[in-house]
Formats: structure tokens, C-alpha cells, sequence
């Protein structure tokens, strides 16, 4: 276990690179943010859930440094990452009169971070953003690597920008006030790292899920810590995902097909995810490339996190073609070919296709009877 110091880890993007800090007591010392660029002002970006909570005390950290801190609250959900709850940003930032110095601060979950992040790359064609996560998902997956996006009704995030921010604050504390289903959310995001990268890591998993469910500190900065450092790794090596970083989709191809066809918000990205890599790990079976037994382990540890295994019907008369069809718009895809995330050996990743009958038989196999 890691002590409760300062945890740094470094994203190595030359000119773009970034620090993302890791600690208790973190978010609301002005300290965090006494290294970036002066500006006039400043723009807080939260949910209407988050913002009660902290932005009072994030707007009293920037004002040591901000002459002017503004806050613009948004609707809360998966459901609101739309055009229309994007310009609630633009509409803050040009009725405040803010220029291109300003910078943007994303107090949330992924959803405030994916919208902030893309406002940021795409006002006054490009203002400066600080990722403040709330949220294990955003922690440990989200907010890090220059991902930014909003949803389209027919595919998520299928409308974005590779836009990188100036730092990432990790509060520990904020974990302290998510709601159960969310922490289990995020910890599909967590799980996806050792099946990928790193099998130590998913053993530690195993054998320290309840101090992690338990919200004990120190073990909560070793799985925020050991995300950032494997995702960082990826990310220098490839920022806009032409080919290694796809690995960091593991789950999330048929996790996105789940999320379009309930109607985005039913079921929380994480549980998504977590119930994606339930299939993708049985398509890699099914491939010869793991057996039964790396499958089983994985899917008692995505259901100890309390995720679901079993995957949605989202269509009776043919469920499979459904998931197929919504599968095909993913951005992996290439001339309509699937390109699914699995598992070459346990702890390594390879992108690449798979027959239509073989994901049939998967989706039969996982799906709710």
C-alpha cells in the first residue's frame, strides 16, 4: 500500500505535457493551481449535483489567483452531454466576456470533464482547461489523455476534440461523497487496466476490493495512482489513438452499443463498460486467445465491484443484429467492419475483427433471459 503523500504522475506530450496531482485535501488549496498561467479569469464548470457540494470552495481556492471566478452549473447526467448543455458553457464565457486567457476549471464526473475539455478546445478556437475530477470513472480514466466530446443520438461521444489539459487534481476526498453505484461505476475503469496492461495489478484488485469499496484512503490512491500511470504510458505513446491506445477501449465497444440502444443515462457508462468486458472477454475465448478460467476470474471481479454481468436485451425480435448495428457506428470501426478490444493473454491487448456469428453467439450467451 502507498502512503497518503503527494502522488504525481507525469503525461509525457512535450509541449502538452501535464502533471496529474493525487491526494487528500487537494481540490480546494490554492496551492494546486498557484503554477498556472495568469488570467483574468476564471470558469467553473460543474453539475448541478457537484456544484452544491464544492464549488463554493474551489471558487474561494481560485480567487487567490483569479481576479474573476465564474460558475456555470449544469443539468446532471449521461443524458444532458448534448449540444444544448454545451452552450450553456458558451453562453457563460461569452456573457461574462471572457477572453482566450481564461481559463476553464471541469469540477465533475466524466460527462462535466468530456464537456468542459471541449469547450475549451473550441472557444475562441482554443482556451486553456484544469481537470478537477469528482468522480473514480473521471479520476482514474476521463479526465486523463485529452479525450473531449459530447454524444450524438445515434453513438457516444462521436463528436469531439483531442484537446489536452494544463494539470489533473485528483481529491481523494471527493470520493468520499459518491454515491455506491457510482464508486462501482468507476471501478469497471480500474478492473480494465490489468486484463489489458498489468495482471499484478488485477491480483491486487482481487485481494484489496473491499478496502477499496470501503473507501479506505491509502487504497484509494494506489488504484487512482497505478490507472494514471498505465494510461499515461499508453497515452505518450500514442495521444490520438492510431493504434495502441484503442487497447484503453477494452469493453467499451460492446459497453457503447449497451448505452446507445437502452437511451444514454439508463445504465452508468462504468456499468457499461464493466458488462462490455463480461463479453469481449467471452468473444476472446471464443477466439482461442484466453480460457475459461482467466474469463471466470474476470467476471467475479467486475461482479464483486457490484456491476452487472449479464448484458440488456435491446431488441426482441433481434438482439444481436441490434447490437451489431449500433456496434458498427463505433469509432473503431473501419468500412463497416466491427474492431473489437479482447484479450491476446491475460495482461496484453489486441485490436481486431471478429465474424458476425462468433459475436452472435456472444451476445446470445450474455444477454438477460
Amino acid at each position: 500500500m502507498i502512503s497518503l503523500d503527494l502522488q504525481t504522475v507525469a503525461i509525457d506530450l512535450a509541449d502538452r505535457s501535464y502533471t496529474i496531482a493525487i491526494r487528500v485535501s487537494l481540490f480546494d488549496n490554492p496551492l494546486s493551481y498557484a503554477q498556472l498561467p495568469k488570467a483574468g479569469a476564471a470558469l467553473i464548470v460543474t453539475n448541478t449535483t457537484v456544484g452544491p457540494l464544492y464549488a463554493s470552495r474551489l471558487e474561494r481556492a481560485l480567487s487567490a489567483q483569479f481576479a474573476k471566478v465564474y460558475t456555470v452549473q449544469l443539468p446532471d447526467g449521461e443524458a444532458y452531454k448534448t449540444w444544448e448543455s454545451l452552450n450553456l458553457i458558451f453562453d457563460a464565457l461569452l456573457g461574462h466576456g471572457c477572453d482566450r486567457k481564461t481559463v476553464l476549471f471541469a469540477l465533475g464526473g466524466g460527462v462535466v470533464g468530456d464537456m468542459t475539455g471541449f469547450a475549451a478546445a473550441t472557444y475562441m478556437r482554443g482556451v486553456p482547461f484544469v481537470q478537477v475530477p469528482t468522480t473514480l470513472l473521471a479520476q482514474v480514466d476521463s479526465s486523463v489523455g485529452g479525450k473531449t466530446a459530447i454524444n450524438h443520438p445515434l453513438g457516444k461521444n462521436m463528436i469531439g476534440a483531442f484537446y489536452q489539459p494544463l494539470k489533473v487534481v485528483c481529491d481523494l476526498d471527493t470520493l468520499k461523497t459518491l454515491p455506491a453505484r457510482e464508486l462501482s461505476a468507476g471501478l469497471a475503469e480500474v478492473i480494465k487496466y490489468g486484463p489489458i496492461a498489468d495482471m499484478d495489478f488485477l491480483t491486487w484488485l482481487e485481494a484489496h476490493l473491499d478496502a477499496v469499496l470501503a473507501r479506505e484512503p491509502a487504497a484509494l490512491a494506489q488504484v487512482v495512482r497505478r490507472s494514471c500511470e498505465i494510461k499515461a504510458s499508453v497515452v505518450a505513446q500514442d495521444e490520438r489513438e492510431s493504434g495502441l491506445r484503442a487497447i484503453l477501449n477494452f469493453g467499451h465497444t460492446f459497453g457503447h452499443a449497451i448505452e446507445a440502444g437502452l437511451g444514454f443515462g439508463v445504465w452508468l457508462h462504468g456499468e457499461a463498460v464493466g458488462c462490455g468486458m463480461v463479453l469481449a472477454a467471452h468473444l476472446s475465448q471464443r477466439l482461442g486467445l484466453v480460457d475459461a478460467f482467466f474469463v471466470h476470474r474476470l467476471v467475479t471481479l467486475i461482479a464483486k465491484a457490484g456491476l452487472p454481468t449479464k448484458a440488456p436485451v435491446l431488441d426482441s425480435a433481434d438482439n444481436a443484429g441490434r447490437y451489431l448495428g449500433l456496434m458498427r457506428l463505433d469509432k473503431k470501426s473501419e468500412a463497416g467492419e466491427i474492431k473489437f478490444v479482447l484479450i491476446d493473454q491475460p495482461g496484453c491487448a489486441v485490436v481486431r475483427p471478429a465474424p458476425d456469428a462468433l459475436v452472435r453467439q456472444v451476445i446470445d450467451l450474455c444477454c438477460q433471459k
